[in-house]
């Protein structure tokens, strides 16, 4: 009974135990599932962020163009980038730390930007603007308010930096110019020149031009009107020399505010005077070039008189003979290189000379040798030297008259036929055509 009674509880536990089996195994199987896929998906999770590492690293390559420099900030600071403590990064391929920890700057300094000025132009309608042959007649008085020009000083004012000394008459001119500008510095460009504050896609030097507009205007225009009233209205339109002055004082206007810009060139597009007296201007100019025009006839008649006349080392001749303190070399051997006429009367004036010294010389001679006849016979040296003298004045002479002398208390009249043979050479006017008797008492 014993053994019955054991039976059936002996079958029941191993029952339990396969079904306890059953569910472990199910267990272990599930277990080593997830740990299958927990293992798979951190590696997947380590491939993911070792990618985004090498990504996040990979971005900190950036290249720096041919006409860039860079400059790398570190939080907002520059750094310094070089052994020698240069802060500017050359073209090529460069790498930095990743943002937000570096920023690379690019800074175009090698560009070449032009900037038109037209603040001093005067006011143009949009018909005008759009079609610059346009010609509308202007208001009858200038507007300040939105005419741009600049003063002048007028030609009674003196040459000295006080542009009142001399008078107060200024002229208005209007004008427009171009700026051709380059930045030299990118350190004292980034760190002293506002430049707005890039979004994320930005490029810096898409805000360059804009931004750096006001700063260069401003300095341009204080320049210029500085500059010009030094200047007369005749050399604003001629333009002698403005634009390399202006260049100079925006360059050091610029530099003194240490903003790393440097101006490449100043031209001076275009100058005028205020169309409201445009006549009145137009009639003046006609008069300067005719003043103008006269004074070069007389500059070229004097040059070519003074060439004519001694050669090309006249006009330093002239000038030495002016200079009070010329040495007597300088003056030697200016004239000794006369040419042209000057010359040629030199030349005849040594000639004369020459003769003249001979002739004396030759009658010193000959009196020399009559000095002892003389001595013997004084009238009749004397009478031979009167007849050869009478005789040399006779031979030169056309025609000669021979009165004999009268005798004592007698009186005789001569008539003497002018120009009685048509032949004969005439020293003189010529006289009457049919012969003339003119008669004297003798």
């Amino acid at each position: 009974m014993t053994e019955e009674k054991q039976c059936p509880h002996t079958h029941h536990h191993h029952d339990d135990d396969g079904q306890d089996d059953l569910a472990l195994e199910k267990m272990d199987t599930a277990d080593k599932s997830l740990a299958d896929a927990l293992r798979i998906s951190f590696i997947i999770l380590k491939v993911i962020m070792v990618i985004v590492v090498i990504a996040f690293f990979a971005s900190g390559f950036q290249t720096i163009g041919p006409d860039e420099q860079g400059l790398v900030l570190r939080f907002g600071k520059i750094q310094t980038v070089g052994p020698d403590g240069d802060v500017t990064l050359d073209p090529g391929l460069k790498w930095v730390f990743p943002y937000p920890i570096d920023e690379l700057i690019k800074v175009p300094v090698e560009n070449r930007i032009n900037l038109p000025v037209n603040s001093f132009w005067y006011y143009m309608t949009p018909q005008e603007i759009l079609n610059p042959k346009l010609r509308i007649t202007p208001s009858a008085t200038l507007d300040p308010v939105k005419e741009g020009y600049f003063l002048t000083r007028g030609e009674s004012l003196s040459d000295s930096t006080d542009a009142g000394a001399g008078g107060n008459d200024y002229n208005i001119v209007h004008s427009r110019w171009e700026i051709t500008y380059k930045i030299k510095d990118a350190q004292l460009f980034f760190t002293n020149v506002f430049v707005r504050d890039l979004k994320p896609g930005d490029q810096y030097v898409d805000f360059v031009m804009k931004d750096v507009r006001p700063l260069l205007l401003c300095c341009f225009e204080e320049a210029v009107v500085t500059t010009m009233v030094h200047y007369s209205i005749d050399e604003a339109i001629e333009s002698t020399g403005l634009a390399e002055a202006v260049k100079a004082l925006v360059q050091v206007k610029l530099d003194e505010i240490e903003c790393g810009l440097s101006i490449q060139n100043v031209a001076l597009k275009e100058v005028t005077w205020p169309r409201q007296v445009a006549d009145a201007f137009d009639a003046f100019i006609a008069a300067s070039q005719e003043a103008k025009s006269q004074v070069n006839q007389a500059q070229t008649m004097a040059d070519t008189t003074l060439t004519q006349t001694a050669g090309g080392v006249a006009r330093d001749l002239v000038n030495a003979l002016r200079d009070d303190n010329a040495s007597e070399a300088t003056l030697e051997s200016l004239w000794s290189r006369l040419a042209g006429n000057a010359q040629e009367v030199l030349a005849a004036a040594n000639a004369y000379r020459t003769t003249v010294v001979a002739a004396a010389e030759a009658t010193a001679d000959y009196f020399n040798q009559l000095l002892p006849e003389y001595r013997k016979y004084p009238n009749l040296v004397v009478q031979n030297l009167y007849l050869d003298t009478v005789q040399q004045v006779i031979d030169g002479m056309d025609e000669k008259f021979i009165l004999p002398a009268k005798a004592e208390g007698q009186t005789r009249e001569q008539r003497i036929l002018l120009n009685r043979d048509p032949a004969l050479k005439r020293s003189g006017p010529a006289g009457p055509t049919s012969p003339t008797m003119s008669g004297a008492p003798q």
